[in-house]
């Protein structure tokens, strides 16, 4: 494999000898006992990887990387503009730590196979509480510090952990969240009772702790002596993620230890052409994919650093504070999300901060988590004058789909698109009844089974509603949910999620191409596209703007000039004749604007406050909007 130096080649390889393929970049990981067989298709649909195969995610995480001689190297930087603090972690400070707090975890009789239950801001300790887990072989399931409490309530009925571990708060800007009471609350609201609750006490808020129950993380470690690494099979699982379900139900991706670990740490050298040592910094939050994949894991399966942001990038303090990061700590590579630097476009659209930092170490940057569109990709580009790489990935995948492999060959950049699938995933655009469609037609995006290591092998105790999510619309194929096509060069454009594509008088048109035509305006810092219900055409599609700082003019006139460009791009098929200009978009904690709850409040129907919201006052503000523009209830 170590002989392909081209895309095509490695790719080809992947699709037609996956056990080659994958067999070799399991060398890349220290196993106890190597695996009898690459690929287990005996029980098809459920496919496993590296079976037979014995390792530990800790020990390939942090252990080897001591024993090979690189203890003294920064595992983790923890940089807090929220709290003022820098705090760092060698790798062999780290295993001292971890090795600690997983005998604290033995000490309340945590062993393999049990559930953790993880609910914690962006600190180390979240970090350490997580390898900790991995070490003694528990399974952890991380869940977004601040969390609703009575979704953290769903997840600890459905994963049923024998233990918490959180925090005394976490910090939002300016505004302390006290977690002890959601945390309380969400036990109480619970079938399932954890047997302890392991709590940080941080010094902005101290938790009152719940006798017999609650115990203190310092008091704990005080008297824990440290643990080795307990060998699980590469089948195991690692963590469960909880992602929402259509139901209001939510579903727990799991992730196996052995394809998980092959695939991230593959991912490290070959996507994001890392060298061990280097500095990698995923602005995420470990309560997400992005957080887990490359925050907690990737990194350090590859010795990198990683970064732990407790931050914003506008607002702690200003819009340069990506670049303060970058800067300070030598950071190679970023990875974010397309909406956080719409935020840093539309509060300093000329880049003048970037101005203020040395940023020529600083090599190339990833986008993730929501379609870019090119206006951003382009922005970022002018201004940092390094690659600017847009990947697309799921939860359910754990790593990119469609990425520019920049460690086998850069292709050229094609703004909008993710570039080609990636070597593993054999991707197709299907229309409804499963059949291929030519390029450039917008279709269902679908990936032919097995998919590669590392993705979902099955929900928590669901086999059932796996299949039924994921498998059954097209059989022998996994639907990601997104619709798109290929170009005639086997590019992938991912235009929108399948609900949002729109169907205007019968033509079946996406928002997201619509999108990407607002955002191109020179006034628009974002911009969202929701199909509404039209008695005439069955759906016509609504623009919701927001209009970057500093810009002065009519906002007649901007909206004028944004339906005109649509006519002009797109035609007068795709009916657009109404957009409004708003302060601000309803977005996920993670940076998702929550179109399809725009669309039902616009549609007049019922809807469910999303648990991951970030602000719920913006849907108020939203309502009042789409109400004078003559939608919602009673329109």
């Amino acid at each position: 494999m170590t002989n392909h130096k081209d895309y095509q080649s490695l790719y080809d390889l992947s699709l037609t000898n996956p056990e080659a393929f994958w067999g070799e970049a399991a060398k890349g990981i220290h196993w106890y006992k190597p695996p009898t067989k690459i690929l287990d298709d005996s029980r098809k649909p459920f496919y496993r990887w590296f079976v037979g195969g014995e390792l530990n995610t800790c020990y390939n995480l942090i252990d080897r990387h001591v024993e090979a001689g690189r203890g003294e190297q920064l595992a983790i930087i923890y940089d807090s503009p929220v709290t003022d603090t820098v705090r760092t972690y060698t790798y062999r400070q780290l295993l001292e730590v971890v090795a600690t707090f997983a005998g604290v975890l033995r000490n309340q009789g945590v062993k393999k196979g049990d559930r953790v239950v993880i609910y914690m801001p962006m600190i180390p300790e979240a970090l350490i509480a997580i390898y900790a887990c991995t070490r003694i072989g528990a399974i952890h399931s991380v869940v977004f510090g601040g969390f609703a409490a009575r979704e953290l309530a769903t997840r600890i009925s459905d994963a049923k952990p024998v233990l918490m571990i959180s925090a005394s708060c976490g910090i939002e800007g300016k505004k302390v969240v006290k977690y002890k009471p959601l945390l309380d609350e969400a036990i109480n609201l619970s079938d399932h009772k954890p047997n302890h609750c392991i709590i940080f006490q941080r010094p902005q808020e101290t938790a009152a702790l719940q006798a017999g129950r609650d115990i203190d993380w310092n008091t704990a470690m005080s008297t824990a002596q440290p643990v080795d690494c307990v060998p699980v099979a590469a089948t195991d699982p690692l963590y469960i993620l909880y992602t929402s379900g259509t139901t209001g139900i939510p579903k727990g991706v799991v992730r196996d230890n052995g394809g998980h670990a092959v695939a991230i740490n593959w991912t490290m050298k070959h996507i994001y052409n890392l060298q061990p040592g280097e500095v990698y910094w995923a602005a995420s939050d470990i309560g997400w994919v992005v957080g887990h994949s490359y925050i907690v894991y990737g990194p350090l399966f590859y010795g990198c650093t990683t970064i732990v942001y407790e931050g914003k990038p506008v607002g702690t303090p200003d819009p340069g504070a990506f670049w303060r990061v970058i800067s300070q700590h030598q950071v190679k590579v970023l990875f974010t999300a397309p909406t956080a630097f719409r935020a840093i476009k539309k509060e300093d659209p000329n880049g003048e901060y970037i101005k203020k930092y040395d940023l020529s170490h600083f090599r190339t940057l990833f986008f993730a988590g929501e379609r870019c569109d090119p206006a951003t990709l382009f922005w970022a580009q002018n201004k940092l004058q390094v690659p600017v790489i847009d990947h697309w990935w799921q939860t359910e995948t754990g790593w990119a789909i469609a990425a520019n492999c920049l460690g086998i060959q850069q292709l050229p950049i094609k703004p909008g698109s993710p570039t080609k699938a990636a070597p593993g995933y054999d991707v197709h655009c299907v229309d409804e009844s499963g059949n291929e469609i030519s390029s450039d037609d917008i279709g269902n995006i679908v990936i032919k089974l097995p998919m590669p290591p590392g993705c979902l092998p099955t929900l928590w105790n669901n086999d059932a509603r796996f299949q039924e999510s994921y498998l059954s619309a097209y059989p022998g194929y996994y639907l990601t949910g997104d619709a798109g096509y290929k170009d005639k060069d086997d590019y992938l454009w991912i235009m929108s999620r399948i609900d949002d594509i729109i169907n205007v008088a019968g033509h079946r048109l996406s928002t997201g191409g619509m999108e990407e035509v607002l955002a191109g305006h020179p006034d628009v810092a974002e911009c969202a596209v929701i199909g509404v219900a039209d008695d005439l055409k069955g759906e016509i599609p609504l623009g919701l703007v927001v209009i970057k700082a500093g810009v002065n003019r009519q906002e007649t006139d901007i909206v004028k000039e944004l339906v005109a460009l649509v006519r002009d791009k797109i035609g007068p098929v795709a009916s657009f004749k109404v957009a409004a200009i708003v302060k601000r978009l309803p977005k996920t904690r993670s940076g998702k604007i929550l179109r399809g709850t725009m669309k039902k409040i616009a549609d007049g129907q019922e809807y469910k406050m999303p648990a991951t919201i970030d602000d719920p006052a913006i849907l108020e503000e939203i309502t009042a909007i789409l109400e004078t523009l003559g939608y919602h209830k009673g329109k």
